[in-house]
Protein backbone atom coordinates (compact mmCIF):
# COMPACT_ATOMS: atom_id res chain seq x y z
CA UNK A 1 0.00 0.00 0.00
CA UNK A 2 1.39 2.82 -1.18
CA UNK A 3 1.66 5.75 2.02
CA UNK A 4 1.75 9.44 1.28
CA UNK A 5 4.70 11.19 2.69
CA UNK A 6 4.19 12.53 5.81
CA UNK A 7 1.45 10.51 7.35
CA UNK A 8 1.66 7.73 9.73
CA UNK A 9 1.94 4.50 8.30
CA UNK A 10 -1.28 2.04 9.63
CA UNK A 11 -1.56 -1.59 8.19
CA UNK A 12 -4.89 -1.92 6.20
CA UNK A 13 -8.53 -3.43 8.22
CA UNK A 14 -9.93 -4.09 4.91
CA UNK A 15 -9.20 -7.92 4.78
CA UNK A 16 -11.04 -7.92 8.76
CA UNK A 17 -14.10 -6.13 8.54
CA UNK A 18 -17.50 -6.28 6.59
CA UNK A 19 -18.05 -4.61 3.31
CA UNK A 20 -20.73 -2.14 5.29
CA UNK A 21 -17.82 -0.82 8.14
CA UNK A 22 -15.19 -0.62 5.34
CA UNK A 23 -18.11 2.13 3.46
CA UNK A 24 -18.59 3.06 6.99
CA UNK A 25 -15.14 4.48 7.70
CA UNK A 26 -14.58 5.53 3.90
CA UNK A 27 -17.46 8.09 4.62
CA UNK A 28 -16.25 8.63 8.14
CA UNK A 29 -12.35 9.25 7.34
CA UNK A 30 -13.89 11.87 4.52
CA UNK A 31 -15.53 13.81 6.91
CA UNK A 32 -12.62 14.08 9.10
CA UNK A 33 -10.84 15.37 5.88
CA UNK A 34 -13.79 17.54 5.23
CA UNK A 35 -14.55 19.00 8.85
CA UNK A 36 -10.12 19.88 8.30
CA UNK A 37 -10.67 21.18 5.02
CA UNK A 38 -13.62 23.90 6.01
CA UNK A 39 -11.56 24.91 9.27
CA UNK A 40 -13.63 23.47 11.77
CA UNK A 41 -10.52 21.39 13.59
CA UNK A 42 -8.72 21.36 16.81
CA UNK A 43 -5.38 19.66 16.61
CA UNK A 44 -6.02 16.73 17.43
CA UNK A 45 -9.00 17.41 20.05
CA UNK A 46 -12.95 17.06 19.09
CA UNK A 47 -14.46 13.90 17.93
CA UNK A 48 -16.49 12.42 15.07
CA UNK A 49 -18.23 9.17 15.39
CA UNK A 50 -20.24 7.02 13.29
CA UNK A 51 -22.50 4.17 14.11
CA UNK A 52 -21.73 0.83 11.99
CA UNK A 53 -24.80 -0.38 10.11
CA UNK A 54 -25.60 -3.61 11.26
CA UNK A 55 -23.37 -4.30 14.62
CA UNK A 56 -25.52 -2.51 16.74
CA UNK A 57 -23.85 -0.14 19.34
CA UNK A 58 -20.51 -0.62 17.42
CA UNK A 59 -19.06 2.62 16.43
CA UNK A 60 -15.87 3.90 14.82
CA UNK A 61 -14.31 7.16 16.11
CA UNK A 62 -10.53 8.88 15.68
CA UNK A 63 -7.44 8.11 16.96
CA UNK A 64 -6.47 10.56 19.88
CA UNK A 65 -3.20 11.65 18.64
CA UNK A 66 -3.49 12.31 14.98
CA UNK A 67 -4.76 15.56 13.20
CA UNK A 68 -7.69 15.81 11.38
CA UNK A 69 -6.35 15.84 8.28
CA UNK A 70 -4.07 12.47 8.10
CA UNK A 71 -6.86 10.17 9.28
CA UNK A 72 -7.69 7.22 6.87
CA UNK A 73 -9.72 4.67 6.98
CA UNK A 74 -7.85 2.21 8.52
CA UNK A 75 -6.22 4.77 11.42
CA UNK A 76 -9.87 4.22 13.14
CA UNK A 77 -10.62 3.06 16.21
CA UNK A 78 -13.73 0.49 16.82
CA UNK A 79 -15.69 0.72 20.11
CA UNK A 80 -18.85 -0.13 21.79
CA UNK A 81 -20.94 1.71 23.74
CA UNK A 82 -20.09 0.42 26.74
CA UNK A 83 -15.98 1.61 26.01
CA UNK A 84 -14.74 -1.51 24.77
CA UNK A 85 -11.99 -1.00 22.33
CA UNK A 86 -13.01 -3.87 19.56
CA UNK A 87 -10.24 -3.15 16.82
CA UNK A 88 -7.01 -1.48 17.36
CA UNK A 89 -4.90 0.05 14.44
CA UNK A 90 -1.28 -0.60 14.59
CA UNK A 91 -0.48 3.14 14.91
CA UNK A 92 -0.44 2.96 18.69
CA UNK A 93 -3.27 5.33 19.65
CA UNK A 94 -6.60 5.52 21.30
CA UNK A 95 -9.70 6.99 21.96
CA UNK A 96 -10.16 10.48 23.99
CA UNK A 97 -12.03 9.71 26.82
CA UNK A 98 -14.33 12.45 26.48
CA UNK A 99 -15.11 11.03 22.68
CA UNK A 100 -16.22 8.17 24.54
CA UNK A 101 -18.29 10.24 27.69
CA UNK A 102 -19.53 12.53 24.82
CA UNK A 103 -20.88 9.76 21.94
CA UNK A 104 -21.76 6.82 23.66
CA UNK A 105 -24.77 7.60 25.40
CA UNK A 106 -25.90 9.28 22.55
CA UNK A 107 -25.23 6.33 20.25
CA UNK A 108 -26.79 4.49 23.10
CA UNK A 109 -30.30 6.54 23.25
CA UNK A 110 -30.80 7.59 19.76
CA UNK A 111 -31.04 4.72 17.26
CA UNK A 112 -31.91 6.84 14.62
CA UNK A 113 -28.50 8.87 14.74
CA UNK A 114 -25.65 6.97 12.84
CA UNK A 115 -22.84 10.35 12.99
CA UNK A 116 -22.16 12.58 15.84
CA UNK A 117 -20.67 15.52 15.41
CA UNK A 118 -18.68 17.89 17.89
CA UNK A 119 -16.80 21.09 17.53
CA UNK A 120 -14.53 23.66 19.21
CA UNK A 121 -14.48 26.40 16.46
CA UNK A 122 -13.68 30.02 17.54
CA UNK A 123 -17.38 31.21 16.03
CA UNK A 124 -19.29 27.40 17.12
CA UNK A 125 -17.97 28.18 20.48
CA UNK A 126 -18.49 32.33 20.57
CA UNK A 127 -21.90 31.45 19.70
CA UNK A 128 -21.91 29.28 22.44
CA UNK A 129 -21.53 31.33 25.25
CA UNK A 130 -23.71 34.04 24.32
CA UNK A 131 -27.68 34.13 26.20
CA UNK A 132 -29.71 34.08 23.40
CA UNK A 133 -27.69 31.47 21.61
CA UNK A 134 -28.13 31.13 17.78
CA UNK A 135 -30.72 34.12 16.21
CA UNK A 136 -32.72 33.72 13.48
CA UNK A 137 -30.59 36.47 11.71
CA UNK A 138 -29.80 34.68 8.41
CA UNK A 139 -31.37 32.11 6.00
CA UNK A 140 -28.47 29.87 6.91
CA UNK A 141 -29.47 29.89 11.02
CA UNK A 142 -33.21 29.93 10.47
CA UNK A 143 -33.03 26.15 8.97
CA UNK A 144 -31.96 25.61 12.93
CA UNK A 145 -35.32 27.87 13.93
CA UNK A 146 -36.69 25.89 17.08
CA UNK A 147 -34.51 22.80 16.83
CA UNK A 148 -32.01 23.58 18.93
CA UNK A 149 -31.07 22.48 22.46
CA UNK A 150 -28.93 24.06 24.81
CA UNK A 151 -26.64 22.33 27.37
CA UNK A 152 -24.81 23.87 30.48
CA UNK A 153 -21.23 23.82 30.71
CA UNK A 154 -20.23 21.79 34.02
CA UNK A 155 -16.08 21.25 32.45
CA UNK A 156 -15.04 19.27 30.09
CA UNK A 157 -16.99 16.45 29.24
CA UNK A 158 -15.00 13.09 31.50
CA UNK A 159 -18.20 12.74 33.57
CA UNK A 160 -20.54 10.01 32.29
CA UNK A 161 -23.32 11.75 34.98
CA UNK A 162 -23.33 14.92 32.69
CA UNK A 163 -22.98 13.03 29.80
CA UNK A 164 -25.93 11.43 30.74
CA UNK A 165 -27.25 14.69 31.41
CA UNK A 166 -26.30 15.83 27.59
CA UNK A 167 -28.50 13.28 26.05
CA UNK A 168 -31.64 14.52 28.15
CA UNK A 169 -30.75 17.99 26.91
CA UNK A 170 -30.50 17.09 23.28
CA UNK A 171 -33.75 14.98 23.69
CA UNK A 172 -35.26 14.36 20.10
CA UNK A 173 -32.87 17.52 18.75
CA UNK A 174 -30.28 17.26 16.20
CA UNK A 175 -28.16 19.93 17.10
CA UNK A 176 -26.99 20.65 20.49
CA UNK A 177 -25.30 23.96 21.61
CA UNK A 178 -22.73 23.11 24.99
CA UNK A 179 -22.72 26.46 26.49
CA UNK A 180 -19.27 27.95 26.47
CA UNK A 181 -17.96 24.94 24.82
CA UNK A 182 -18.97 24.07 21.51
CA UNK A 183 -21.19 22.92 19.21
CA UNK A 184 -23.02 19.33 18.31
CA UNK A 185 -24.04 17.75 15.53
CA UNK A 186 -26.36 14.20 14.48
CA UNK A 187 -27.28 12.94 11.89
CA UNK A 188 -28.89 9.82 10.25
CA UNK A 189 -26.50 9.46 7.93
CA UNK A 190 -22.38 10.80 7.87
CA UNK A 191 -23.76 12.83 5.15
CA UNK A 192 -26.49 14.66 6.65
CA UNK A 193 -24.42 15.28 10.43
CA UNK A 194 -21.70 16.64 7.95
CA UNK A 195 -23.98 19.17 6.13
CA UNK A 196 -25.63 20.21 9.71
CA UNK A 197 -22.03 20.93 10.71
CA UNK A 198 -21.31 22.79 8.09
CA UNK A 199 -24.77 25.27 8.12
CA UNK A 200 -24.09 25.14 11.56
CA UNK A 201 -20.78 26.57 11.76
CA UNK A 202 -21.67 29.23 8.76
CA UNK A 203 -24.63 30.52 10.73
CA UNK A 204 -22.23 30.71 13.51
CA UNK A 205 -19.88 32.59 11.66
CA UNK A 206 -22.49 34.83 9.94
CA UNK A 207 -24.05 35.90 13.59
CA UNK A 208 -20.55 36.91 14.91
CA UNK A 209 -19.93 38.83 12.07
CA UNK A 210 -23.22 40.79 11.88
CA UNK A 211 -23.05 41.62 15.57
CA UNK A 212 -19.11 42.79 15.69
CA UNK A 213 -20.93 45.27 12.51
CA UNK A 214 -21.78 47.65 15.50
CA UNK A 215 -24.89 48.53 13.47
CA UNK A 216 -28.56 47.97 13.75
CA UNK A 217 -29.48 44.62 12.92
CA UNK A 218 -32.85 43.64 10.36
CA UNK A 219 -34.87 41.43 12.08
CA UNK A 220 -37.14 39.36 10.08
CA UNK A 221 -40.52 38.68 10.45
CA UNK A 222 -41.55 35.46 12.04
CA UNK A 223 -43.60 34.53 9.17
CA UNK A 224 -40.24 34.78 7.04
CA UNK A 225 -38.67 32.91 9.58
CA UNK A 226 -41.52 30.43 9.56
CA UNK A 227 -41.81 30.36 5.83
CA UNK A 228 -37.80 29.40 5.47
CA UNK A 229 -38.30 26.57 8.50
CA UNK A 230 -40.95 24.87 5.99
CA UNK A 231 -38.60 25.18 3.27
CA UNK A 232 -36.07 23.31 4.37
CA UNK A 233 -38.16 20.87 6.59
CA UNK A 234 -37.05 18.26 3.37
CA UNK A 235 -34.59 17.48 1.58
CA UNK A 236 -32.77 18.37 -1.55
CA UNK A 237 -35.20 19.77 -4.50
CA UNK A 238 -34.82 19.35 -8.08
CA UNK A 239 -36.87 19.99 -10.99
CA UNK A 240 -37.07 15.94 -11.35
CA UNK A 241 -38.07 15.61 -8.19
CA UNK A 242 -40.35 18.72 -6.80
CA UNK A 243 -43.54 16.91 -6.83
CA UNK A 244 -41.96 14.33 -4.02
CA UNK A 245 -39.90 16.58 -2.19
CA UNK A 246 -40.82 20.17 -1.94
CA UNK A 247 -42.27 20.93 1.51
CA UNK A 248 -44.18 23.73 0.25
CA UNK A 249 -45.89 21.79 -2.38
CA UNK A 250 -46.29 18.90 -0.54
CA UNK A 251 -46.58 18.59 3.24
CA UNK A 252 -45.60 14.80 3.20
CA UNK A 253 -42.32 16.03 2.24
CA UNK A 254 -41.77 17.77 5.51
CA UNK A 255 -39.72 16.70 8.28
CA UNK A 256 -38.55 18.20 11.02
CA UNK A 257 -35.17 15.93 11.02
CA UNK A 258 -34.26 16.80 7.25
CA UNK A 259 -32.37 14.97 4.69
CA UNK A 260 -30.03 17.86 3.67
CA UNK A 261 -26.69 16.46 2.81
CA UNK A 262 -26.92 13.15 0.35
CA UNK A 263 -26.70 14.84 -2.63
CA UNK A 264 -23.47 16.81 -2.50
CA UNK A 265 -21.77 13.66 -0.90
CA UNK A 266 -20.01 12.02 -3.86
CA UNK A 267 -19.30 15.50 -4.91
CA UNK A 268 -17.61 15.57 -1.70
CA UNK A 269 -15.14 12.86 -1.85
CA UNK A 270 -14.61 13.87 -5.65
CA UNK A 271 -13.32 17.39 -4.29
CA UNK A 272 -11.10 15.08 -1.59
CA UNK A 273 -9.89 12.95 -3.66
CA UNK A 274 -8.72 15.37 -6.02
CA UNK A 275 -7.41 17.05 -2.93
CA UNK A 276 -5.69 13.97 -1.15
CA UNK A 277 -7.18 10.39 -1.62
CA UNK A 278 -4.97 9.17 1.02
CA UNK A 279 -7.80 9.16 3.49
CA UNK A 280 -9.04 6.15 1.55
CA UNK A 281 -5.84 3.57 3.06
Amino acid sequence: MDVQEGLLPVQSVKAVVSAEEWQTRVDLAACYRLISAYGMSDLIYNHISARIPGQGEHYLINPYGMLYDEITVSSLVKIDVEGHTLLQPDHGYNVNVAGFYLHAPIHKTRPDVQCIIHTHTRAGTAVSGLKEGLLPLSQTAMRFYGRVAYHDFEGPAISGDECDRVVKDLGPHDILFLRNHGLLACGRSIAQAFNAMYWLENACRIQVDLLGCNRPLYHPTPQAIGNTVTCFAGTEITLANEAQTNPVLNEEARTEKGGYGELEWAALLRKLDRMDPSYRN
